[in-house]
Formats: structure tokens, sequence, C-alpha cells
């Protein structure tokens, strides 16, 4: 008579202890969200404002204009900037071509993006 082997299968039950978000809050799934996401990417360094030039999936391309001294002329002359930035799920829809934003100085994400969009300036009170 062969000896048989008797397995027992524990089940367990997995409850989710996730809090149901309010009526009318936007879900956010982008992990890389500064204020939703699950690694909360830090913000460090220096902010920038401008004006959305190009937006694509996920990344929005600024452009904002600086003054640099010239000192042979003693004169001041205008320099246009570009900076490409991470643009999250949850901001997606408020950020349009034209808008005035901000955006933060953050860790390397990709070999082009080291900024991260924080938020919508009011275009009539940069006037």
């Amino acid at each position: 008579m062969a000896k048989e082997k008797v397995t027992k299968k524990i089940v367990r039950k997995v409850v989710s202890k996730a809090k149901k978000a309010p009526i009318g809050a936007v879900k956010c799934n982008d992990r890389l969200c500064p204020k939703h996401g699950r690694e909360k990417i830090r913000t460090r360094g220096r902010t920038f404002e401008g004006n959305v030039i190009r937006k694509h999936h996920g990344r929005v391309t600024i452009e904002f204009e600086r003054m640099i001294k010239v000192p042979k002329y003693e004169r001041y002359e205008k320099r246009k900037t570009k900076l490409h930035a991470r643009l999250t799920d949850c901001m997606a829809e408020k950020v349009k071509i034209g808008d005035l934003i901000q955006i933060a100085e953050t860790r390397p994400i990709s070999k082009m993006i080291h900024f991260i969009v924080v938020g919508v300036k009011d275009q009539e009170a940069s006037i």
C-alpha cells in the first residue's frame, strides 16, 4: 500500500483598504504625479513660467524670454529658452497651447525631461 501525501491549500482573502475618492475628484493614475502619484516625484531647484508652444502625450514644451547683458555694447538683449516638462494625467485637460504654466525642476525623468508641470497660471493676471 502506497502512502498518499495530503496537502492543504490555504486560501486567503485579500481585503482592499483603499479609500474611495470623493465624487467629482480627478482620478490620476500617473505614478510620477507630484500630487497624486505613488512615487510622488519631488521638486527641487529652479522654477520657471512660460507659454506652452507644443503639447504631446505626457510632455509639453514651453518657451520664455530672458534678458542677457552684453558688456561690450552695454546693452541688454532678449533670448528665448525652450524647456520640456512632464505633463501628468490630471493636468492634461487643463493645459492648452498658448497657456502660461509653471514648471519645477526634478530628477531626470528621461533624456530630455528634467522638469514637471506644477500648475497653470492665469493669462490675464500676467498681462
